[in-house]
């Protein structure tokens, strides 16, 4: 009976580790909503972008990553900088769906917006579809790093449990 349990788990651990190295594909994306958010450590300038819809973006298909936000956030800083504020740490906020990522939106303008004590703790500054837009990032795949990473993949191996571990009494 013993035996039995110890295969049954590790066919059981085998089958979720075989599982979790599966590969997300790369999806391209039809439409993407994303917003920018910049602030310094220096001081209390924070900026926002607009909620603004991006063509032909890709995503992980399992996860639903944005691959390239870093980028997009580039996009941001770069910009930034041209308008003399330097050193700013830019994040991006996405979604396919443009309701929730406008409700994201509110929720952080709230966070920033809020005064503590009767006084504003941030200077809260808006950059309009004029001001700054984002442009989509072309990425390239290469197939030799894809084959790389799944030739890898096929070298791990799990060994299985070893049964005098389990009969120990205490």
């Amino acid at each position: 009976m013993n035996h039995f349990i110890y295969r049954l788990f590790a066919v059981t651990l085998l089958s979720l580790f075989a599982l979790g190295t599966i590969q997300a594909r790369k999806v391209q994306t039809p439409k993407m909503y994303m917003f920018g958010f910049a602030a310094s450590f220096a001081d209390t300038i924070v900026h926002f972008t607009e909620v603004q819809e991006l063509d032909t973006v890709w995503m992980e298909s399992r996860k639903h990553f944005l691959l390239g936000r870093e980028i997009y956030s580039h996009q941001l800083r770069n910009f930034l900088e041209t308008q003399r504020m330097p050193g700013r740490t830019c994040v991006v906020f996405y979604n396919t769906k443009r309701s929730k990522l406008e409700k994201q939106y509110l929720k952080m303008k709230r966070l920033y917006d809020q005064a503590k004590d009767g006084r504003k703790q941030f200077d809260v500054r808006y950059l309009n579809n004029g001001d700054f837009q984002f442009k989509p990032a072309t990425l390239t795949f290469d197939e030799e790093e894809v084959q790389t990473r799944k030739n890898s993949e096929a070298k791990m191996r799990v060994a299985p449990p070893n049964p005098k571990k389990f009969d120990k009494k205490n």
